[in-house]
């Protein structure tokens, strides 16, 4: 199919999804109770970095070391200098959730303690929560409330929290890149704050972003004026001379839904997390988001995919087509040659928060070429809006509408030889889902990261009902297999994934399965991966990637789902599922301190690792029911088989205020 008839094809779709909305169930005024958090005292916790804190990227005065293009043969000093902080930090959370799990016949307590003083030693956690739109957040984030130790009752027994606080990095992409986006921008907050029952809560997604957000809290905007105020920005930034695309467009208008500012802070840069006190101090994770590289006419997959990551620190790729980093703060200003030529001034401001968000999931431009559909749901939109987005259109061009625009490429004239970006001015970047790696572990199993375990948290829609079925996984497994000299595996390893057809036939896609569990079968050294599917526990998490609104009553179900598929239901599907963590997180750091593996951890392994058995035949249409029985959404009853959970003080996500 032509990229036209597909785009075509896709908006058909897209506006029926649309259209269908008010013909779902679910009451627009149906809430699940939460425990009340006061969202608007969020507005204090993030801050604005770009010049004239505007969306307009300025020039400012570089500083004496002036920013260069350095190798990624090794990690940055800043993130170094920060490992060390945060790595020490992990100690007393990982050691009291171990604690707490209480591993039969290990003495967790007494393993932290002894090692505690050895970095190395200690086990090093990476989270990873897939793409997939408003889903991939409701889900992922549902299971980082379950991760999280501030949320209510995460802390009881067999609960997981605190696994959050003794991470190292967090890394997101496309749906799970707001998510994450969202969490740190507005100062690594609380899911339960995030969604809020209050006035001014954020995650309002009642109002799809064509409507905009509702007039109350820090949103004081109508319609019209929220249009018209996301081009005036987009517009300012074509006048000052930087090329813009329609992800300028999706970034501003996800901003809005995703950050707790007024206008949704149009001044607010993803490197500017570098500067929260907390962060500095080694307090939070490290965020990473997901791009790829793509060239117009381009066809990414897994094996020629050149992968860019966007951290508080730093933007570029480990990838050897590429193979360097410059100063996130700086993007924007015109590199030559691996430097900063003399004579050019830096340039802030570039990296604005909405824009990073929208480059790590341009699959969703889609929403924007909505605006020109005249009896779409965005028929109300300004003239003035859609002449700017034509033009934009006719810029680039109709088929490459996916693209985010970064030029100056700040890679020009770097790696002649190897990079295919490095005669080109335009740096052209895509959603990092395109490639079908669409769970951002390719930051994660960088050697010099040296992570051990990875939770990797997959709501993909893989399958004709959009349940996961594995593909992520298999995309950067294969990739690994890229091994020939100049390989784009670049010296990763990851551990052996069956096919899309065996996760399917072995229930794999059903609940968490472990890979990697034996590292002497690996070529070289791979993390374990803890996969987490979506799946349908208390509700059908599997709305679409496209459907653009939810009430909060969906919303929460949703979230809901997400922590109950984190905790195995609060242990209810499996009393051991804790402990299973609790092995899965010490199982590297066993290995290198040669401890020997207690019992208890070689039954779960037994009991969650995938042993290697493959049964590719073509399976049956896979159309899962919840397993607990579906929260009612209309009434905010819970199914009769997760009340007693609640009851027994295993409330997921501040839920102890539910009415029953």
């Amino acid at each position: 199919m032509k990229p036209q008839s597909q785009l075509q094809a896709l908006l058909g779709a897209f506006t029926l999804v649309a259209s269908c909305q008010g013909a779902v169930v679910v009451p627009r005024d149906a809430t699940l109770e939460l425990g009340t958090v006061d969202a608007l005292s969020l507005v204090e916790r993030a801050f604005p970095d770009a010049p004239g804190n505007s969306y307009t990227p300025g020039y400012v005065d570089c500083p004496s070391d002036r920013p260069s293009v350095r190798s990624a043969g090794s990690l940055s000093q800043s993130e170094t200098s920060w490992l060390d902080k945060r790595r020490n930090n992990t100690v007393n959370p990982m050691r009291t959730l171990l604690t707490r799990i209480n591993i039969a016949g290990f003495d967790a307590g007494s393993y932290i303690d002894k090692n505690s003083k050895n970095q190395s030693a200690l086990p090093n956690i990476g989270i990873a929560v897939s793409g997939g739109g408003y889903r991939a957040l409701m889900n992922g984030g549902g299971a980082l409330a379950a991760f999280d130790d501030r949320t209510v009752n995460a802390t009881g027994n067999g609960q997981l929290g605190g696994l959050l606080q003794s991470a190292t990095y967090l890394a997101g992409l496309s749906g799970g890149g707001w998510l994450v986006g969202s969490i740190f921008i507005n100062n690594f907050t609380t899911i339960q704050a995030l969604q809020s029952q209050e006035s001014g809560s954020v995650w309002e997604f009642g109002n799809s972003i064509f409507e905009g957000p509702e007039k109350r809290g820090l949103q004081v905007l109508d319609s019209v004026s929220y249009y018209n105020n996301i081009n005036d920005a987009v517009s300012k930034k074509s006048d000052a001379g930087f090329n813009t695309s329609l992800t300028d467009y999706w970034g501003r208008a996800l901003s809005f839904q995703l950050i707790n500012a007024t206008d949704g802070g149009p001044g607010y840069t993803f490197s500017s997390i570098a500067d929260d006190q907390a962060f500095k101090d080694g307090n939070t994770p490290m965020p990473i988001l997901i791009s790829d590289s793509r060239a117009p006419g381009e066809t990414l997959i897994s094996n020629n995919a050149t992968v860019f990551e966007f951290n508080p620190f730093e933007f570029g790729t480990f990838d050897p087509t590429t193979y360097g980093f410059i100063p996130t703060r700086y993007l924007g200003s015109k590199f030559s040659n691996g430097v900063l030529p003399d004579g050019q001034r830096c340039v802030r401001g570039f990296d604005n928060a909405g824009y990073v968000m929208g480059t790590s999931s341009t699959l969703f431009n889609q929403f924007i070429l909505q605006i020109n559909d005249t009896n779409g749901p965005a028929k109300n939109v300004p003239s003035i809006v859609k002449n700017g987005i034509i033009k934009v259109l006719e810029n680039i061009g109709q088929e490459n509408n996916d693209i985010a625009d970064y030029t100056p490429n700040p890679f020009f004239g770097y790696h002649n030889s190897s990079s295919r970006n490095a005669q080109s001015r335009t740096l052209t970047l895509v959603d990092g889902g395109e490639d079908l790696q669409n769970i951002p572990l390719h930051p994660l199993i960088q050697p010099t990261r040296n992570v051990d375990v990875i939770f990797a948290v997959d709501s993909s829609a893989d399958t004709e009902f959009n349940w996961p079925n594995g593909t992520a996984l298999v995309a950067t497994y294969q990739r690994s297999l890229n091994n020939s000299k100049g390989g784009i595996e670049n010296g990763t390893a990851f551990p052996s994934i069956p096919d899309q057809n065996t996760f399917v036939n072995l229930g794999l896609n059903t609940r968490p399965t472990f890979f990697g569990c034996n590292s002497s079968n690996s070529t070289g050294p791979t993390p374990l991966i803890v996969y987490i599917p979506n799946a349908p526990l208390v509700y059908n998490s599997n709305v679409s990637t496209f459907t653009p609104s939810y009430n909060n009553s969906e919303r929460n179900a949703i979230i809901l789902n997400g922590y109950d598929v984190a905790t195995r239901a609060n242990g209810t599907q499996d009393s051991g599922w804790s402990v299973c963590v609790g092995c899965a997180i010490l199982s590297r750091s066993l290995e290198r301190t040669k401890t020997d593996m207690p019992k208890a951890c070689q039954q779960c392994f037994t009991k969650y690792c995938w042993d290697g058995t493959v049964n590719s035949t073509l399976p049956g249409k896979y159309e899962p029911k919840p397993k607990l029985g579906a929260v009612n959404v209309q009434s905010g009853a819970m199914p009769s088989g997760y009340v007693s959970s609640l009851l027994m003080g295993a409330v997921a996500i501040g839920l102890s205020a539910l009415m029953i």
